[in-house]
């Protein structure tokens, strides 16, 4: 058997249903097996868009991703891609075409580095010298991809490789050869019963959750806990949907772009159940003041991120949802009323309220698109973002309500994720609504992937919060460069209704706020394809950062 056609029977075996990917000449036999294959395969439109699809389908469904590209410009279209995963701990198998063994090294055409290259932002990667290597190789990328902290692997497969033929036994047990790497065991229980404690002496405990609880699958254990003890749950961005946004110990997200009362909450604790959260600086800010009276508890399966930032005195490395049941019986039948602390932030959430001011000129305001969406759905669809404004406006006024159904690039920012990522969840997630939350500066950067939404017939709905702005970087000009404001008008644009028609989308314009309801149903309604919705909206509408007690803008955002 063909090398391609053992890659794609050992995929099968890891349950892939769907690739994201991009031909091209060292990859012509694996597209050539794929033509008989039972695996979707989703023609993007570039690259770039076959990473972050595979990214949003992961996020989505919890499986792992999978993307496949040609070798030199082709794989190197990838890099942003398998950044963005690595950053936020996203779980892609990301293959590689890469030219004939004879002429590695020797600068053949379109020949590039790429374990080299992904060496700093994958979990793992292989180059694939012997072909009786493959099923192992794998078997090994799939199982380091989705175990303890996940992230992407990558495989680069010479074509030689993929054209040569070996007798392949599809019954046969593979073994993996992973010394180095164990999967994390049960977690410590003494360490356990010190959380148990310190939650049963707290006055003021705050759960502090992120992207690391909906990995782990844990949102229920956190719920059980939250209600028993009576403890208010704040998240990171990346962990928006871990907890109910609804449920009235929810006090939102906090850091930079959080609510106030989440931040005063933080500041106030003297308990900070930390689980699934490294403790970003767009959370802690100036770090000698983050949350200064608290006892911390840091669950996480790394244990690189335990005490990376900020002393943890109990810390519980291990699978987040194991630690969570583990304290949830540890604590047994006790039960706390915290009546007087959920009362100080009940008070809080009424006194400072995410709010935002009407525009004087009758504009549309963002913020109120972002609301009457999520009124709307119910937050019964998912949303995912491109960065920017777009980004925050959706973090801050969208109810998320179930875990996977907010999808953003967190760790790295990047821009013209958001399309391809929300292409990615609506082909893991048939029938669901998918809406990407878009500036018009970050939309342009992967908008040919329109094609490959009218293409598959997604009803993928693209809200285009359009300021003519470069927004958020527009806003920094604005609160520290004194309003010199340099290369972020984007007036020069396409006209986007135009553009989705000439893809063979539907397009909406909405200038007028009464139009924004009638608008968003249309598009949720509409099944043929995609739609872009262009909001044209006020144009000096901002995110104001939040700044906890003891820090400072410029502490926020990094500067001296």
């Amino acid at each position: 058997m063909k090398g391609a056609e053992i890659l794609l029977k050992c995929l099968i075996k890891e349950g892939v249903d769907t690739i994201f990917g991009y031909p091209g000449g060292s990859v012509l036999p694996i597209y050539d097996a794929l033509y008989d294959s039972s695996i979707q395969h989703i023609l993007v439109r570039h690259e770039q868009g076959a990473a972050h699809a595979a990214d949003g389908y992961a996020r989505s469904t919890g499986k792992v991703g999978v993307c496949l590209a040609t070798s030199g410009p082709g794989a190197t279209n990838l890099v942003t891609g398998i950044a963005t995963a690595c950053m936020d701990s996203i779980p892609l198998v990301v293959i590689t075409g890469q030219v004939a063994t004879s002429v590695i090294g020797k600068d053949a055409f379109q020949e590039a580095d790429m374990t080299g290259i992904t060496l700093p932002i994958t979990k793992h990667n292989y180059l694939v010298e012997k072909l009786e290597d493959l099923p192992r190789i794998i078997k090994e990328a799939f199982h380091i991809a989705r175990t303890n902290r996940p992230g992407p692997v990558l495989i680069d497969f010479p074509k030689d490789m993929q054209e040569k033929n070996i007798f392949y036994d599809e019954d046969a047990e593979v073994e993996m050869q992973l010394p180095g790497y164990h999967v994390a065991s049960e977690v410590d229980l003494v360490q356990v019963q010190k959380a148990a404690d310190a939650i049963r002496k707290a006055k003021r405990p705050i759960f502090y959750v992120g992207g690391g609880v909906i990995s782990a699958e844990a949102s229920e254990e956190l719920l059980k806990i939250a209600e028993k003890m009576q403890i208010p749950v704040t998240t990171t961005l990346m962990g928006l949907g871990a907890f109910p946004g609804d449920h009235p110990l929810a006090i939102g997200m906090l850091g930079m772009h959080g609510s106030r009362y989440a931040n005063y909450a933080i500041s106030e604790c003297d308990l900070m159940l930390a689980a699934g959260v490294r403790f970003d600086d767009r959370v802690t800010s100036k770090l000698a003041t983050f949350a200064p009276h608290a006892q911390v508890v840091h669950m996480d399966i790394d244990a690189a991120e335990i005490g990376k930032n900020v002393e943890a005195h109990i810390p519980i490395i291990g699978n987040v949802k194991q630690s969570l049941q583990a304290i949830w019986e540890a604590l047994g039948d006790q039960q706390s009323s915290g009546s007087e602390w959920c009362e100080k932030l009940q008070k809080w959430k009424q006194q400072y309220p995410l709010t935002y001011h009407a525009s004087q000129e009758g504009r549309i305001m963002p913020q109120y698109i972002i609301e009457k969406l999520s009124e709307i759905t119910q937050g019964n669809i998912i949303i995912t973002t491109e960065v920017g404004q777009n980004q925050m406006w959706a973090a801050q006024h969208f109810i998320y309500k179930k875990p996977r159904t907010f999808i953003s690039s967190g760790g790295l920012g990047t821009m013209g994720y958001g399309f391809p990522a929300a292409i990615g969840a609506a082909v893991g997630n048939p029938g669901k609504k998918v809406i990407d939350i878009a500036g018009d500066g970050s939309i342009q950067m992967n908008i040919q992937e329109l094609a490959t939404a009218v293409q598959y017939k997604l009803p993928v709905v693209i809200c285009i919060l359009n300021n003519q702005f470069l927004g958020m970087v527009r806003q920094w000009q604005s609160l520290f460069y004194e309003g010199r404001y340099s290369y972020t008008d984007i007036m020069c644009q396409p006209d986007f209704v135009k553009l989705a028609e000439a893809y063979g989308a539907l397009g909406i314009r909405v200038t007028e706020q009464e139009e924004v309801e009638a608008a968003l149903k249309q598009a949720l309604d509409y099944q043929e394809g995609p739609v872009i919705l262009d909001f044209q909206v006020e144009r000096e509408a901002n995110v104001f950062p939040i700044v906890p007690p003891g820090a400072s803008l410029i502490d926020m955002v990094g500067g001296e």
